[in-house]
């Protein structure tokens, strides 16, 4: 039986006209291509103001009418945005803070997934449930708890507590992402571990943690970047301006007696954006996979 391609019936003629699956398919495609691009457009107009604020002089940012690009570019700005005061210290402050509850979320989240998915002990699934459900909770409707229990520790005005109040937040994310890894490892790659003498020890270690290498890779993307730009928490727990991390920082180009310096505002900005841009494009590709492969089981 001979398949024949669909055609077109002419109105007028009756005649049949025949049509072009392939620039159907280009026609889909430019629409689809076009749609892309205007999307992209909208969400990068944010990213291109900021820049271009960033390297305008005071007179030209305050202009009336909008200047899409700055007629006497400068780096004032940028300059001003360095020399700002307690920049160097908040930019010490945002590194131990951020690396340091990094390693621990991921260490714990680690130990954790491979628990939830390779062991079987009673209340599993409850504490899978729960770990969901504080998901799905927003950060401010535990901010008040969390800052009651620290203070009553003692934490609160400590980088210790607002590392572990970053743990907290980045923990249940990166448990479940790393558990679909876990899960989708087959169980005969453990078996054939442990016949050859590997403890269970030793077989989390030399021979599953390699392989959800690229779910670590994305739970370490999600908690830098959370913890990096996070204000609110920062604001709630640090009490005294040196202790304050980059977000925090930022509100200092705005005060009630010399108003909002908006140029040094965004330069600013771009710096405080411009490491998790970078790092974001060197692993971006493997943060696509594992986000993709952590997905597909759990």
């Amino acid at each position: 039986m001979t398949v024949t391609s669909p055609d077109l019936i002419d109105v007028e003629s009756g005649a049949r006209v025949a049509v072009n699956p392939r620039r159907r398919r280009r026609k889909r495609r430019v629409g689809t291509n076009v749609l892309a691009i205007v999307f992209s457009l909208i969400w990068i107009f944010p990213v291109y103001w900021m820049i271009n604020t960033a390297l305008k002089p005071r007179p030209e940012v305050m202009t009336p009418t909008p200047l899409f690009l700055p007629v006497h570019p400068t780096l004032d700005n940028f300059i001003a945005a360095v020399t700002q005061t307690n920049f160097f210290e908040a930019l010490r402050n945002s590194v131990i803070v951020v690396f340091g509850a990094l390693i621990v979320a991921v260490a714990l989240s680690l130990f954790a997934s491979a628990a939830l998915s390779r062991f079987r002990f009673r209340g599993r699934k409850t504490i899978m449930v729960i770990i969901l459900a504080i998901q799905m909770l927003p950060g401010t409707a535990l901010l008040i708890p969390q800052f009651l229990i620290f203070n009553d520790l003692n934490l609160v005005g400590t980088f210790a507590g607002l590392m572990l109040a970053y743990v907290a937040t980045v923990l249940p994310f990166s448990i479940w992402v790393m558990r679909g890894f876990f899960v989708a490892i087959p169980v005969e790659i453990e078996e054939a571990a442990m016949m050859d003498g590997a403890s269970t020890w030793r077989t989390l270690w030399s021979v599953l943690f390699p392989l959800v290498a690229p779910g670590v890779i994305s739970a370490s993307v999600f908690g830098f970047i959370t913890a990096w730009n996070d204000y609110l928490v920062a604001y709630t727990f640090m009490k005294e301006p040196s202790q304050y991390t980059l977000p925090i920082w930022l509100s200092s180009f705005s005060t009630p007696t010399t108003g909002t310096d908006y140029g040094g505002q965004m330069a600013a900005s771009v710096l405080f954006a411009l490491p998790v841009v970078i790092f974001f494009m060197i692993i971006q590709r493997n943060l696509v996979t594992g986000m993709s492969a952590g997905a597909v089981k759990g």
